[in-house]
Parts: C-alpha cells; structure tokens; sequence
C-alpha cells in the first residue's frame, strides 16, 4: 500500500474520529505530496525515498515550530505541534538509537580510513546513504564530529 492510500485511509479515521490535530497533520503529508508530484521530473509515484525525506522534513519543520513555541512560554501553541509529530512520525521507518548509529559511523570511519574533521565530509555521504531514513541529519553530523576529533 503506498504511503498517499495510507495517508488517505488514516484520513478517514480521523474524520469520523474528529481528531482535529491528527487531521491537521494528515492534511499536510497529503499536501506535500501533491506538491512532489507535481514537481517537474517527477511521475506519478514518488520513490520510497523521497517519501521518508519529505516527512523527515515536515517533522523537523515541527520540531523547530514547538521549540519556539516553548522558547516563548506558548505552551498552548507547542503541544498541537508536537502532536503532530507524533502522527507524522508512524509513517517513518523505526529510528536508530545514538549507539547504532555510532556502530555504523565507526565503521565507516575504519573501512574508509578518515581521521581528521577534513574528513567529514566523505564520512556524511557516506553515513547519510547508508543509514537513510532511520536517523536525522543533525545526530548523524553530531556523531560524525565526535569520532573524528
């Protein structure tokens, strides 16, 4: 089943549900692929990929919303976010945890022989389409930079 027929199934129960927040975020996933595909280049069907790359972007989008929210005391703006996020983030692969990620960086890091933060670029590439959609690019650039200093 393609992610837009989940979305559109998902949709519906959040209707008859009246799940408002759930809703509002089902509404944006739906949104951001039409707005993939019609992107010039792109067919009908958007490749898995892109499909985690965009709900990692609305996640993030989020994220630094509810932040802030917080950072200015609107707790009652941040929690629908964070809702959302919720229900976004079902539709992504499990996430690694810090650990596994650090396993495969310094893999990486040995198979390539990098050392130095001259490296780090190399190690991104290569950690970033190794671990995919399991991981946002922020930890992995984190972890990056603590194994190669």
């Amino acid at each position: 089943m393609s992610l837009e027929a989940k979305i559109m199934d998902q949709m519906k129960t959040a209707m008859k549900a009246k799940d408002t927040v759930a809703l509002e975020a089902l509404r944006a996933i739906k949104a951001a692929i039409i707005i993939a595909k019609t992107e010039t280049g792109s067919g009908d069907v958007l490749a898995e990929a892109d499909e985690v790359k965009m709900l990692q972007r609305l996640v993030k989008m989020r994220k630094d919303s509810a932040e802030i929210y917080t950072t200015q005391g609107r707790a009652d703006l941040a929690e629908p976010e964070l809702a959302q996020i919720a229900v976004i983030e079902q539709f992504l692969p499990a996430q690694l945890s810090e650990a596994e990620i650090e396993a495969v960086i310094a893999k990486i890091i040995a198979e390539t022989g990098a050392s130095g933060i001259a490296s780090m670029g190399k190690v991104m590439g290569l950690a970033s389409s190794e671990i995919g959609g399991q991981a946002e690019g922020k930890v992995i650039s984190g972890i990056v930079k603590k194994l190669l200093v």
